[in-house]
């Protein structure tokens, strides 16, 4: 049965991915990408690594994902079609991905599996949270703040590109 479902959540993963970067209309690639993240924080739970799956789902599906549809509501052509993209520029990324697939593809095919002594230790909730907030070597505290300093930029130049472009508008119907 847990094969079963792997293998729908990979299927699940796969096709979504596949209309995210294929659709034309910016929303629909959204919705897609977000159901790609919750099939992902399916195989976490999946693979009992349930820690790996709560923090997929609150911080990418809950998180970016809302901050993501929020930015594109705030476009004007949410159901407008994206720019198309010439084919020379398509070259290199068809190559990197035929290049990444091939590499999984062989490391799947020649993986005899997992040995007992190359299984991880399990890591509890505590000591995860232990090392990421840890100011000692190894410790997690500095990125952790980086990135919300970070994320507080990104919604502070949201808010002034938005502000920008309200101010623009307003202008434009002053004139006329």
């Amino acid at each position: 049965m847990e094969r079963i479902i792997f293998y729908l959540l990979a299927i699940f993963i796969v096709v979504f991915a596949l209309l995210s970067v294929t659709t034309k209309k910016l929303y629909r690639a959204a919705i897609y990408l977000l159901f790609v993240l919750l099939s992902i924080s399916g195989i976490y739970f999946l693979l009992e690594y349930n820690f790996m799956g709560a923090v997929q789902l609150s911080v990418y599906v809950g998180g970016i994902m809302v901050i993501l549809i929020y930015a594109i509501m705030m476009t004007d052509k949410i159901e407008g079609p994206l720019r198309t993209i010439p084919t020379t520029w398509k070259i290199v990324p068809i190559i990197v991905t035929v290049a990444t697939a091939a590499t999984a593809i062989y490391a799947i095919v020649t993986n005899s599996g997992i040995q007992k002594e190359n299984v991880a230790s399990v890591t509890t909730v505590d000591q995860v949270g232990e090392k990421l907030l840890s100011y000692d070597s190894g410790g997690f505290v500095l990125p952790f703040e980086v990135i919300s300093v970070l994320l507080l930029a990104v919604m502070i130049g949201a808010i002034v590109i938005a502000k920008a472009k309200k101010l623009v508008d307003q202008q434009k119907n002053i004139k006329l």
